[in-house]
């Protein structure tokens, strides 16, 4: 395997990758991601799941061109935020590029949020347009600004994309050029306000760059134009937009995109477009495991090479049962959040040298990186095998949070170590795990119990269908572990009954003291159970009893 190389004490303990360093070119991300498109002119770059529209590379390349200039036509100057409310469709990929390549900042924005969300968003960004389709047109058009939308219908109040389109090939080019530089900023995604108030995160064309050729460092020429990915992660989520389309652009393959998760069309998506690499979240891998649909397929079909898990730990026994009834099927699983994108994989080319990184494991840090560990009461870095807060340093780390200097005090300090908040360890052959988030943890009478670990626990019940694990005050412990579950049809356990089978497995100060039968888990578009919310209900369900 190799081991980690930790550097001089001096530094204390710094661990960097096990893999050679990976250059960065100096070009912008549309630049980059759409490098030798020419060779792939006539290949699908995009297809829809659901009405099969597709988009060549060729199209790509050219709407990318042609919307950056509409922009500029607009009105776009460089830094200029665009805020983009659309659902995974197949022009998404085109929209964020064409706003990068007019030197404009794209921020992705959950179209299913609430009319004073997205307001709240736009007017936090500074935006000075809006990108949107003629479903969600009705929340953004009280909000002042000039509105894009896509689809066939024509809004008289909205600059329509296709006339758009169509009116930037009639235009001359004598628009003043502004040169982008691969230090402007590109992107400005807006980090999960489920552990606190949502914040724009600042990238620059330079981060998101420097994380694909990290995050790609073990994708050889041999590969390209070969993989078929599954677009079902949201594309206003950082992963969504750099993991799933910029990734698959940089290697010429194909991304199958679909607005959202429904089974049976998720099942016929994978067989009839030949996906081979699928990015999902636990929630499906538990359908995939638990629900009786999947046997109206023929597997057999598949080509799916590799699943990839990453906005939240998987716990083992969904990991054993969806290996079993997926044989086939390589469990990949990365770390990362929206402030520095991917930070570690578990799947390298073995023939390469790359290995793969251990069971349970978030895998091995990714090439140019550097990662510590430090104990969160005194700052101090930790050695091997001891959790710690997890810090990262390199070229990927966000510019900051927008207009927010103090929350960027807090998460970069003044050496460029970003605090991500999270609890993990590396052991002594460089792969790195996730024990759990600081804010996450439970404090019982004193002792640090990890939601994770109880939820693991839960899920390994046979009459578990999901669950969330949060804290609860309490007067004499400080907190109480309590669990949110749901349970699968026609189970006869009573809630007495789970909390004894947690008992039964962990020591005693990790008891489950509550437990609540409920239909869902509430959990974010990038699969992150929502526990402020769930804290909130829990809380105010205790003081109604």
């Amino acid at each position: 395997m190799g081991t980690p190389i930790p550097c001089s004490e001096q530094e204390g303990h710094i661990f960097r990758s096990r893999h050679p360093a990976v250059p960065v070119p100096d070009i912008t991300l549309p630049d980059f991601v759409l490098q030798d498109a020419e060779l792939y002119a006539d290949e699908v770059a995009f297809v829809e799941a659901a009405t099969g529209k597709t988009f060549t590379y060729a199209e790509v390349v050219r709407d990318t061109r042609r919307f950056a200039k509409a922009l500029r036509s607009l009105g776009l100057r460089k830094g200029h935020v665009v805020v983009v409310a659309l659902p995974n469709v197949a022009e998404y990929g085109i929209v964020a590029l064409g706003i990068m390549a007019a030197g404009g900042v794209f921020s992705g924005a959950n179209p299913t949020a609430h009319e004073s969300e997205l307001k709240k968003q736009a007017e936090a960004a500074d935006a000075k347009l809006i990108v949107t389709n003629d479903l969600n047109y009705g929340k953004v058009k009280g909000l002042g600004l000039p509105v894009i939308v896509l689809g066939e219908v024509r809004i008289s109040t909205a600059v329509n994309w296709n006339e758009l389109l169509d009116a930037a090939d009639r235009a001359g080019d004598t628009l003043a050029y502004e040169e982008v530089l691969q230090s402007d900023l590109c992107a400005l995604p807006f980090s999960s306000g489920t552990t606190g108030m949502s914040k724009g995160v600042m990238l620059t064309h330079r981060n998101l760059v420097a994380n694909l050729c990290s995050s790609l460092f073990s994708v050889g020429p041999e590969m390209m134009g070969q993989v078929a990915t599954l677009g079902l992660i949201p594309f206003f989520h950082i992963y969504g937009i750099t993991g799933i389309c910029c990734a698959t652009l940089r290697n010429k393959g194909k991304v199958v995109v679909m607005g959202r998760f429904e089974l049976r069309t998720f099942l016929n998506a994978l067989i009839t477009q030949e996906v081979s690499f699928a990015p999902i979240v636990p929630p499906i891998i538990l359908a995939l495991v638990k629900n009786p649909i999947v046997e109206e397929f023929d597997l057999s079909k598949l080509k799916l090479k590799a699943i990839m898990t990453a906005a939240a730990p998987l716990a083992p026994e969904l990991l054993t049962a969806f290996e079993n009834k997926f044989p086939g099927v390589q469990v990949q699983e990365a770390y990362g959040l929206t402030e520095h994108s991917c930070i570690t994989l578990t799947h390298g080319d073995p023939s390469k040298g790359h290995g793969i990184a251990k069971k349970n494991s978030v895998g091995f840090l990714l090439p140019n990186l550097e990662i510590k560990f430090i104990n969160p009461e005194n700052g101090q870095s930790l050695p091997e095998n001891t959790p710690g807060e997890i810090c990262v340093r390199s070229q990927c780390v966000m510019q900051g949070y927008y207009n927010n200097k103090e929350e960027t005090a807090r998460t970069i300090d003044a050496d460029g170590w970003l605090h991500t908040g999270d609890i993990g360890y590396i052991d002594n052959d460089g792969d790195i795990f996730i024990v759990d988030r600081i804010k996450e943890l439970i404090k019982y009478k004193g002792f640090q119990v990890a939601p994770a670990e109880l939820e693991a626990i839960l899920l390994a019940h046979p009459s578990v269908e999901d669950a969330a694990v949060v804290p609860l005050p309490d007067e004499e412990a400080g907190e109480i572990p309590a669990a949110c579950v749901v349970m699968s049809k026609g189970a006869k356990e009573s809630e007495d009954d789970i909390m004894e089978f947690v008992a039964s497995n962990v020591a005693h100060y990790k008891k489950v003291r509550v437990v609540q039968f409920v239909d869902s888990i509430p959990k974010s578009p990038s699969g992150k159970i929502m526990r402020r919310l769930l804290k909130d209900k829990m809380g105010t369900r205790s003081k109604a009893s």
